[in-house]
């Protein structure tokens, strides 16, 4: 067992992600299956680094380049949406209309509410107001923004 594993184990302990046939087993048995993979490609500081990076954005879809806006980037969803519009096919959150092209999580809004428990709590939130009008080339970019009413 690598080290790594051993971590992985550990903490998915603490946080109480035990092997008991649940959906929490289920994800517990497939991390750490996705641990032992990576754990045997023998990566050192460097290249465990350069992996994890480009495989946190291929696992959330995201770019590992700037989006350059060409043709081939888009696909048709006018017929899904009633009107005139593309989507990005290298990034979802990416749209194109008439009016322009737009990260429809540009801005991420947030604010504070309480819960039933009387504790505090931060709330993350899109909106249409979230659209932010872009140029290419671009790289996704969300900036958190508190909600003023």
């Amino acid at each position: 067992m690598s080290n790594m594993t051993t971590h992985a184990e550990r903490e998915l302990d603490i946080i109480g992600m035990k092997d008991d046939g649940d959906m929490n087993g289920m994800m517990r048995k497939h991390i750490l299956h996705m641990i032992d993979e990576f754990a045997l490609e023998g990566h050192s500081g460097f290249s465990a680094g350069y992996a994890i990076q480009c495989l946190e954005k291929l696992l959330r879809f995201e770019p590992l380049s700037p989006l350059m806006g060409t043709d081939d980037e888009w696909t048709n969803v006018a017929e899904q949406n009633g009107f005139p519009m593309w989507q990005n096919n290298r990034c979802s959150r990416i749209f194109k209309d008439e009016s322009g092209a737009y990260d429809s999580n540009g801005k991420v809004f947030w604010d504070w509410y309480t819960g039933e428990d009387g504790e505090k709590y931060k709330s993350h939130f899109t909106s249409r107001d979230s659209r932010v009008y872009i140029t290419f080339p671009y790289v996704p970019t969300t900036v958190y923004e508190q909600r003023v009413e």
